[in-house]
């Protein structure tokens, strides 16, 4: 899942969290969500910033060896 569509459902359900009107089992399933979609959200920007590493190929390897 994109990183775009994963914030948004963090903070879909973070607005419902806030909303005080849930029972303490949803309440529960939405955190448990959140630390789910929190952690696809760490793995696809991490995946973002080694594509965007492994871009700068041997230029970037160069200004590390000077």
């Amino acid at each position: 899942m994109p990183l775009e569509a994963l914030v948004e459902r963090l903070e879909l359900a973070a607005a419902e969290l806030r909303s005080g009107d849930l029972a303490p089992a949803r309440a529960a399933a939405l955190v448990d969500d959140c630390a789910r979609l929190a952690a696809e959200a760490g793995a696809a920007l991490d995946r973002e910033v080694r594509a965007a590493d492994a871009g700068a190929g041997p230029a970037g390897q160069q200004a590390l060896e000077q």
